[in-house]
């Protein structure tokens, strides 16, 4: 879908390096290439290095962290200098992460430039994990609402960020976070690593290596979670429901994260979070679960975790929370779960019946596929630079 202008300049503005965010590698960066070929050109400048990133939740090297940001800041004020020689400035979440919209307005009201604002989560409120803190006094929520104001156009993950950006700018597009079904979540690419898997019993436990049953065991099923260290306290419900199936059955419980939660549970089994085996790991669950709390916060959510395991072929099972109820379709690719009893007997369910699983997995992947991929998105991402 060629666009009715050519040879257009964007530069994206984004908190962290290419490749490395989930937020960025699933929002936009997956898009780079059909940019490239509707004849669009396009730079990145990142507020942290990679090396910075690297160490941004490691504990202590605090010199180094401190040096990482100095030289972010220093090259954001640089960047200003170089603004004008782009067509359209895509900005993620903010320019900085705390502190007033400065930068925003200079780019908007002072340089004059056309902005594309995106968000996937409800920034404008405060983070329940960093409720009553320092660091949420300074980052300066009420910001979203005027970058908001002040962009050409805004683009939101689901139709709740929606309605908010509604309220301060009239060109607003639900643009929802995307899964690459062909290049990357794509269960057929993972066979190979799921025989190789199977002989050298990676797992502990022998697995079907057919097409359609991939990541279906034969013995223990695995149920799994994957998520950042900011989320594991949507993990604190689930653990009673665990325990009592734990009582009953045989089963994993995988966290697939950048930090240990360290869970007392005799099921519980951790995989730190790693971009090179993201899929190689996912693919090997049999159920993903993505519980939240019922929250104005969580309402803002996209569903991220539920996108990458229906893509996987994988059962979903999820609180009844904002656009998790329009992802799963009850009973059909996996179940909504509003109780504690309800997470109990639909795990109960998947735990018993891999077939149950199978069709589940695939019916969960058909929705992604025209609904929430890469492929279905194409024309509704170019639109934002028309």
């Amino acid at each position: 879908m060629p666009l009715d202008k050519k040879n257009k300049k964007i530069l994206f503005i984004t908190p962290y390096p290419e490749k490395m965010a989930p937020g960025q590698r699933f929002r936009f960066e997956q898009y780079f290439e059909l940019l490239v070929d509707n004849s669009i050109s396009y730079q990145t400048a990142s507020l942290l290095d990679s090396k910075t990133y690297s160490i941004l939740y490691a504990q202590g090297r605090f010199f180094s962290k401190f040096k990482g940001v100095f030289v972010g800041v220093v090259s954001r004020i640089l960047l200003l200098f170089k603004i004008n020689s782009y067509d359209r400035i895509f900005i993620f979440r903010e320019v900085f992460p705390v502190g007033p919209p400065i930068f925003e307005w200079l780019i908007a009201k002072v340089l004059r430039k056309k902005i594309i604002y995106d968000f996937d989560d409800a920034i404008w409120l405060e983070d329940p994990v960093e409720k009553n803190s320092f660091k949420a006094l300074i980052k300066w929520k009420s910001k979203v609402g005027k970058i908001c104001k002040w962009s050409y156009q805004v683009s939101v993950g689901n139709n709740y960020l929606g309605d908010f950006a509604s309220k301060h700018n009239k060109n607003v597009v639900v643009n929802p976070t995307t899964i690459d079904t062909k290049g990357l979540h794509n269960p057929s690419l993972c066979l190979s690593l799921q025989e190789t898997g199977a002989r050298n019993n990676i797992l502990g436990t022998k697995r079907i290596t057919a097409l359609d049953k991939v990541g279906i065991t034969l013995t223990k099923p695995i149920i799994g979670w994957t998520g950042t260290h900011s989320t594991l306290q949507y993990l604190k419900p689930i653990i009673p429901v665990l325990k009592r199936l734990e009582e009953k059955y045989k089963f994993e419980f995988v966290v697939i994260a950048n930090k240990n939660p360290e869970l007392q549970l005799r099921s519980f089994r951790f995989v730190p979070w790693n971009k090179e085996s993201e899929i190689e790991d996912l693919i090997k669950i049999d159920i993903g679960i993505m519980p939240l709390t019922d929250d104005n916060w969580s309402q803002g959510k996209c569903g991220f975790k539920l996108l990458q395991y229906m893509a996987l072929k994988k059962p979903a099972l999820a609180s009844p929370i904002g656009v998790n109820s329009e992802i799963i379709e009850e009973g059909v690719n996996g179940y909504l779960c509003g109780s504690e009893q309800d997470w109990y007997h639909s795990l109960e369910l998947l735990i018993n019946d891999a077939e149950m699983r199978i069709n589940m997995g695939k019916k969960g992947r058909k929705k992604i596929i025209e609904k929430y991929s890469v492929i279905s998105n194409q024309a509704n991402f170019l639109s934002l630079f028309e």
